[in-house]
């Protein structure tokens, strides 16, 4: 017979582990996620005005930024044609456009405006008077201005406070880590703070003394990142040629002064470059004009000797036709000279690394040689190596010459380098090609000269070179008085298109949007708690969830008992019987008669998926309301490793169940009285080593069999189901199963074990009792914690109705 209930038992929890679960997850909960909504409105429009609030708080604490802008035209002048020797393509004159925008904004944005910028301004010292909450610049309005001879450093970067004690004395104090500085003095007298002296001078604004000022002294670094971090210089339109330049300070009107005062200083740099640049095309002219005029000077003395010698200058009428071709190759062959020359010196510049040209001018102006060759390829690799060389030396400055990004540098300048090698080998072919071509035309004439008279050809040969040196000279003084008459009337090449104005709104911060901003964050924080409580409540709170999530049926609920504090279950329904949970258990009680009616005897077992849900608790009071309707009850305690009936009714463990089963004691000899007459129980015993044999044992179903004699109910408080496998076989046994759930306690997922012990198990009269809800639920309760677990349980007293509108709106919302 035990064997066979072994193998009954093994059969039925394989069952029940293996069965899986058909009852399909929730997708989604609208009621819960509506229930912790009501719950979460405090909370998110808390998160809401704490948004605000820190959105006001920011804009009350935040100075305010102010922008001025200006827009500039910049005119881009093509000048490689400027020499009259050659240009370059279309293409590489847009690329230098483009180089040339990019380097204005460079220029713009570069220490040499900044220092002017600087001086011109006086932006090395600030004023500032202390306000209730931030502090004001005094631009341009202070009462007093500062003179300083800074001997070393002590005056940089430092606050000064000054304190006036009337119109012209003042006390200036300086806090410091080594100590603080403080100088009593009067205006227009030098103050010595360390080696430096400090003079303060009046100004025409009305000195307050009750008002706290401070000044700071900066150094030229300051400053300049100062201004670095307020000014942008953007392309707007590069096909238009336009660039914007705006400042960012907390004073309007120093904002719209310094993008003034930058148009003011581009404009004199511009003009000064300009002026630079017509300068070095004189100075190449001048080179050119001092080696041609040597040459001719020597055609020129050559020729007077000749004439001196032979007195003679006539040539014959039928030399004219040999003396022009000649004379031409003579041209083209001084041509191919300065071409040859050219490339020469365009080849050491090569080599030497000397092909530098200042961002902005004309490359073939700069490079004159290269107009001479009139190769647009050449003139744009000539480009590509000085945009190199320059990006080089300004990664150098930050890069040691090791670095990867140096060393590509490197490679791309080799790699140019030897582009450019390979065009002035392949110039220098070609024109070693047409000289010979020359010298064979020239020696043909020559043969044919020889036939005419010595002096003739003599004459002949000595004119050649002087009328070439004499129309060359010629042109390059034209060349000369046409730079002249431009660095005369030089101008800036760009335009004001807008000029900066005085901005009356700040671009930051704007209020609207961080109120939208503080309103958004609220909102979002309150979602995002909504969310956080939403998806973490994985608990059953309502009898709405227990039923929605199992195949059971829900008998009753039992709410919180909260009238007292109690370390352990106790019967409470004989002290309390008009009370919430005596009601409740007394519904529970007639629902009990539609599934076993009370004029049979009844078999109820109490059981829970884990220890805490309160099974104890219900199978104690339960019984209690059945006694006290006139029938006869016992309670078993069967849960033997950890027994707690005793408990409820403050009685011993000394024997019981356990040592029923093992024949120690009788079954009259084990039941135990309670305060209630027609209730009794039977305590675990003490605790045996094998709990789950013992119920195998066939004295259990003898010892249930003489209860149902002498009871009209037995409740039987078993194991729980979700630790040990004692309460399964339990349930088998008796005619009503009933499953207890806590609320706020037990977690969704244990539902699935209710669900296979209906569906997989055969256990179709199984009902569930949700336990501990809070009045204000489903059914009349809600949900909430009425005692605790491992430590012992903790019912309170009824809560009281809410008084006052806080009372009231915490109910309304909880």
């Amino acid at each position: 017979m035990a064997v066979n209930k072994e193998a009954e038992l093994e059969e039925l929890i394989r069952a029940s582990g293996e069965e899986t679960d058909d009852v399909a997850e929730s997708s989604f909960d609208v009621a819960t996620l509506l229930m912790v909504t009501r719950r979460s409105l405090p909370w998110m429009v808390l998160l809401i005005a704490l948004g605000l609030t820190a959105a006001w708080l920011y804009l009350r604490y935040t100075q305010p930024v102010y922008q001025s802008a200006s827009t500039l035209k910049i005119d881009q002048k093509t000048q490689s044609a400027v020499l009259g020797l050659g240009g370059v393509g279309g293409s590489a004159e847009a690329q230098q456009n483009a180089k040339n925008l990019a380097g204005e904004v460079e220029l713009i944005k570069s220490n040499l405006i900044y220092r002017k910028l600087q001086d011109s301004l006086n932006l090395n010292v600030s004023y500032f008077v202390e306000g209730t909450v931030l502090a004001s610049e005094l631009y341009n309005a202070t009462p007093f201005r500062i003179d300083y001879d800074p001997a070393d450093q002590i005056l940089y970067n430092r606050k000064f406070d000054i304190v006036f004690s009337d119109a012209k004395r003042f006390s200036l104090v300086s806090k410091a880590e080594s100590g603080d500085v403080r100088v009593d003095g009067v205006f227009n007298q030098p103050l010595k703070i360390g080696n430096s002296f400090i003079v303060l001078k009046p100004t025409e604004q009305a000195i307050q003394p009750n008002i706290p000022y401070y000044f700071i002294i900066h150094d030229n670094s300051s400053v300049w990142s100062y201004i670095d971090q307020g000014l942008t210089v953007e392309i707007i339109n590069p096909e238009a040629n336009t660039i914007a330049i705006s400042f960012k300070d907390h004073n309007p009107k120093k904002a719209r002064d310094i993008v003034n005062k930058i148009d003011t200083l581009y404009l004199q740099e511009k003009l000064a470059k300009n002026t630079q640049a017509t300068q070095q095309a004189l100075a190449f002219l001048e080179g050119q004009l001092d080696q041609n005029s040597q040459r001719l000077q020597g055609a020129e003395e050559a020729l007077q000797e000749f004439v001196k010698r032979n007195k003679t200058y006539d040539v014959k009428s039928d030399l004219a036709t040999i003396t022009e071709k000649m004379e031409a190759l003579e041209e083209e062959k001084e041509q191919l000279l300065r071409k040859a020359g050219a490339i020469g010196e365009i080849a050491q510049l090569v080599e030497q690394n000397q092909v530098m040209v200042q961002e902005g001018d004309d490359i073939e102006q700069s490079i004159p040689a290269l107009a001479i060759l009139e190769d647009a390829q050449l003139t744009q690799q000539i480009g590509v190596l000085n945009d190199q060389q320059a990006d080089m030396n300004r990664l150098l400055e930050s890069y040691k010459p090791t670095t990867t990004a140096v060393q590509i540098r490197r490679e791309q300048l080799d790699f140019t380098r030897r582009s450019i090698r390979r065009l002035l080998q392949q110039a220098s072919q070609l024109v070693r090609s047409e000289v010979s071509k020359l010298n064979q035309q020239q020696r043909e004439l020559e043969g044919r000269l020889q036939l005419l008279p010595e002096k003739e050809t003599e004459l002949v040969r000595l004119r050649r070179p002087f009328d070439l040196y004499e129309k060359t000279y010629l042109m390059l003084m034209d060349k000369k008085v046409e730079f002249s008459i431009q660095k005369a009337g030089t101008t800036p090449d760009f335009q004001i298109l807008s000029p900066a104005t005085l901005p009356t709104a700040p671009i930051f911060p704007v209020r609207t949007m961080v109120y939208a901003i503080g309103l958004a964050a609220g909102v979002a924080l309150g979602l995002g708690l909504v969310a956080v409580r939403f998806f973490l409540h994985n608990t059953i709170t309502t009898v709405r969830e227990l039923e929605s999530n199992t195949v059971a049926p829900v008998l009753g609920v039992v709410p919180s008992y909260d009238k007292e504090k109690l370390t352990v279950s106790k019967l409470i329904v004989d002290k309390n019987p008009k009370s919430a949970i005596s009601e409740a258990i007394r519904s529970i009680r007639t629902n009990l008669e539609f599934l076993a009616p009370s004029k049979h005897k009844r078999l109820i077992s109490i059981t829970s998926t884990i220890s805490g849900e309160g099974k104890t608790f219900v199978a104690v009071n339960l019984g209690g309301i059945i006694a006290l309707s006139d029938q006869r009850v016992i309670i078993i305690d069967l849960d033997m490793r950890k027994p707690k009936v005793n408990l409820a009714f403050e009685a011993e463990n000394t024997k019981g169940v356990s040592t029923i089963l093992i024949e120690r004691h009788t079954v009259q000899e084990c039941i135990q009285r309670t305060s209630i007459p027609t209730l009794d129980f039977i305590s675990a015993g003490p605790t045996p080593p094998n709990p789950s044999e013992l119920i195998l044992h066939p004295q259990f179903d003898q010892m249930l069999e003489e209860l149902k004699q002498q009871y009209d109910v037995v409740i039987i408080d078993t194991p729980p189901v979700g630790l040990v496998t004692d309460g399964v076989l339990i349930m088998r046994k008796v005619d009503i199963p009933i499953y207890i759930v806590r609320a706020g306690y037990s977690k969704k997922t244990f539902l699935k074990n209710i669900n296979k012990l209906v569906r997989g198990s055969g256990f179709n009269k199984l009902t569930t009792i949700l336990n501990d809800a809070q009045a204000g639920g489903a059914y009349g309760y809600g949900y909430g914690y009425g005692y605790g677990y491992g430590s012992g349980y903790g019912y309170y007293e009824d809560e009281p109705a809410p008084k006052g509108l806080f009372g009231q709106l915490r109910r309304r919302f909880s």
